[in-house]
């Protein structure tokens, strides 16, 4: 194997979380939160990433031992009720973030190649141009058309973005206090609510069990694979973090008002006054890439995971079998995630997308209550990949942090 496809095969899961998550959470929620709060919570992007690398860890380590995902571990083994209540959740988290998805790719779409002089007419007729191109991409293309389609997205979303945001700090003291200093401005009005949506975003929510399917794609399937996803779980949520702190760092830099379209093309305009026409173009294409591929990932891999919650609801597998992408469960999922959401074209983009990350942010402590049963059993994943104390500690502490970050934010 040469070293360049050692390489892509060690990291490509990893990017493709990276992907998937760094996307509508990153670039809105980022910068609205920036916007709001400033840098003093880019600790809460890097938080964020972390909590999520220890939550895909915990996964990957439950497949290989069991060779099911954590889904199917779930539903065969915590009891019949969850299979429902996870199927309550997962139909309004599919319209929430297919809405936040389009509508980003709409926003950035105009903002690039302004053609209609509205820029709500435009974030819908260029939403719904980039689900379709989703849909036919998945559809038609298979897995590894998608890993090249992705690989280009993060190209462009990576350099850009980075390197604009890098550009735009005048002052590095307060970037390096807001990276080692956990605090919360206006904790006591929407500081605390735009924090949550910052962590539950970064990195994905319900999208980070997804990693499972993509590496049983990838034909890991045993223990000596496990340090191949911890390296490249480490390299994808690296550059999540890396991109979220970018995104604070760009939205403290405007005064965001008005739409969702307003906040790209205010940044754009912030860019060339710096370096001109053709940064603010790099910028707009790296936006882009960003939340076109977060949609692709995301209308690539959620149809696995109703699939597979099909299979084992409805026709009663057992698990361990790789998801038939050309079986109905599948396509029709991945049919209702493209098309469905259309409606929610009509929102306002900032509501939506608060409302997908906040709602998303549900899922991870159950996620990690998830972990700690299903890995804590010896006599379901053995002796050698059962949680031990470090990662029992660590899972412990996420979902204790998630649950009353949510507790606080109901109550406040």
């Amino acid at each position: 194997m040469s070293p360049r496809r050692s390489l892509l095969h060690v990291v490509g899961p990893g990017l493709l979380v990276a992907a998937t998550g760094v996307g509508a959470g990153d670039l809105a929620t980022g910068a609205f939160t920036g916007a709001k709060l400033g840098v003093a919570v880019l600790w809460a992007a890097v938080l964020g990433a972390i909590l999520k690398f220890v939550l895909g860890e915990g996964l990957a380590r439950w497949q290989i031992a069991t060779g099911q995902t954590v889904l199917e571990g779930a539903l065969l083994r915590l009891g019949r009720p969850l299979r429902w209540i996870f199927l309550l959740y997962l139909v309004p988290w599919t319209w929430f973030v297919g809405s936040a998805l389009i509508s980003a790719c709409g926003v950035c779409s105009h903002a690039l190649l302004p053609l209609l002089d509205d820029p709500a007419d435009g974030k819908i007729a260029y939403g719904a141009v980039c689900s379709l191109a989703g849909l036919a991409l998945v559809r038609r293309g298979g897995f590894r058309l998608f890993e090249r389609c992705m690989r280009v997205c993060i190209a462009l979303m990576f350099v850009t973005v980075v390197v604009t945001a890098a550009l735009l700090v005048d002052d590095w003291g307060a970037v390096i206090a807001g990276l080692l200093v956990p605090r919360i401005p206006d904790a006591g009005g929407q500081g605390l609510t735009w924090t949550l949506a910052l962590i539950g975003g970064v990195g994905g929510t319900l999208t980070v069990i997804c990693y499972g399917y993509w590496i049983r794609e990838t034909g890991r399937d045993g223990e000596d694979d496990l340090w191949l996803c911890r390296v490249d779980l480490a390299v994808g949520y690296g550059v999540t973090a890396l991109f979220g702190i970018a995104m604070v760092i760009l939205g403290s830099g405007v005064e965001v008002t008005g739409s969702g379209a307003g906040l790209v093309v205010l940044l754009a305009d912030r860019l060339e006054e710096l370096l001109g026409p053709v940064a603010a173009l790099a910028f707009l294409l790296g936006a882009f890439g960003a939340v076109f591929s977060s949609l692709l990932g995301v209308w690539q891999a959620v149809p696995y995971v109703f699939a597979d919650f099909w299979a084992i609801t409805v026709e009663g597998r057992q698990g361990g079998a790789p998801v038939d992408t050309a079986g109905r469960p599948y396509r029709v999922y991945l049919y209702a995630i493209a098309l469905v959401p259309l409606l929610g074209l009509r929102f306002p983009f900032r509501e939506v997308q608060k409302l997908y990350s906040v709602v998303g942010a549900l899922f991870l402590p159950l996620l990690a209550l998830t972990l700690l049963l299903l890995n804590g059993r010896r006599d379901w994943v053995g002796e050698r990949l059962r949680n031990r104390w470090a990662s029992t500690l660590a899972l412990t502490a996420t979902l204790l942090f998630f649950a009353l970050i949510e507790l606080l934010r109901w109550f406040d």
